[in-house]
């Protein structure tokens, strides 16, 4: 059966909690947005996913720092300060009760439009700003066992076409890619950028291992990963090799690990490329995460203990 890096077991609390739209707080079932609102018609806006870990909202401002970029990219003013924002959604968290655990989903879109067209000229409302905080953990098997990854033809394309460095709505080509993967057996899609390149994954950053150097795509042709620039930093910081450059499948295929990161999961292993086996194997033929995998983890795991801990 396939899966992904966002995979994680349910939890009833999240029956219960309260989502802010616009500043109040409503029940989940109650939660609703106009079908004039840009979002829903267009994909006009833009959206975080953001960790809480006791109690601390890790990484916020580089957050909130990519969704005001994003925003102003599209000539979309948010409304509010981003401190403004910040504690509209820890007030949020503690509505809830939240302290741990927590994965919450930020959204802004354009708001509500007269009538639906695209042209933002028509634009009759402030931003919808959407916060939804969930409990949410990834599964202990992704991080262990890993995923497997199947090459796609849809393609990370030239920023004159769709900037892929915009978070937006607009996740069109990430959904074919992920629905091409997920037929051809697989948990998430590899693509790659208009030169043959390795570029990114659909939802998460991918990284490989070869003779313990840590390589990744030059960046071009994917999101400001905040996790994957974490990652890079740990690295350099505990002087593990690691490079932003252009490599192509047959690296893939000849590496000796392979991982992704996210948000939500951190990093986790990649075990398969298409039909290709990465990393070791026990006796029985059980995958076994790599040295470099398990070394990342770790620090990656530090470093969020580390920073909620200072605040």
């Amino acid at each position: 059966m396939t899966h992904g890096t966002h995979d994680f077991d349910g939890d009833a609390r999240n029956q219960e909690i309260l989502i802010n739209i616009n500043g109040e707080l409503f029940p989940r079932d109650e939660a609703k947005v106009s079908v004039f609102d840009s979002g829903y018609i267009l994909g006009d806006g833009v959206w975080e996913g953001i960790c809480l870990h006791n109690g601390k909202l890790f990484h916020i401002r580089q957050h909130l720092r990519r969704l005001y970029e994003g925003a102003k990219a599209l000539d979309m003013e948010i409304g509010l300060e981003q401190d403004e924002l910040q504690q509209r959604i820890e007030d949020t968290c503690a509505a809830n009760s939240m302290q741990s655990g927590v994965h919450i989903r930020l959204m802004v879109t354009r708001g509500i439009k007269a009538t639906p067209y695209q042209d933002p000229r028509i634009t009759i409302s402030p931003p919808t700003i959407v916060i939804i905080p969930e409990y949410k953990a990834p599964l202990a098997s992704t991080l262990e066992t890993g995923i497997r990854l199947f090459t796609v033809h849809v393609r990370r394309g030239y920023p004159d076409v769709q900037d892929q460095k915009l978070n937006s709505h607009s996740k069109l080509n990430c959904i074919t890619a992920c629905i091409q993967a997920a037929k051809a057996g697989a948990d998430e899609a590899l693509m790659l950028d208009p030169h043959g390149f390795v570029a990114t994954c659909n939802s998460t950053h991918f990284f490989i291992v070869r003779d313990g150097e840590v390589w990744t795509s030059s960046g071009d042709y994917c999101l400001g990963g905040i996790t994957r620039r974490t990652v890079i930093d740990l690295c350099r910081e505990n002087r593990i090799p690691v490079f932003e450059k252009s490599f192509s499948l047959t690296d893939v295929y000849g590496a000796d690990e392979a991982f992704v990161t996210g948000t939500f999961a951190g990093v986790a292993p990649v075990t398969e490329v298409d039909g290709r086996l990465l990393g070791e194997r026990k006796a029985e033929g059980e995958f076994r995460r790599g040295p470099v995998v398990m070394q990342l983890q770790d620090l990656y795991l530090q470093l969020l203990e580390t920073e909620c801990a200072r605040g």
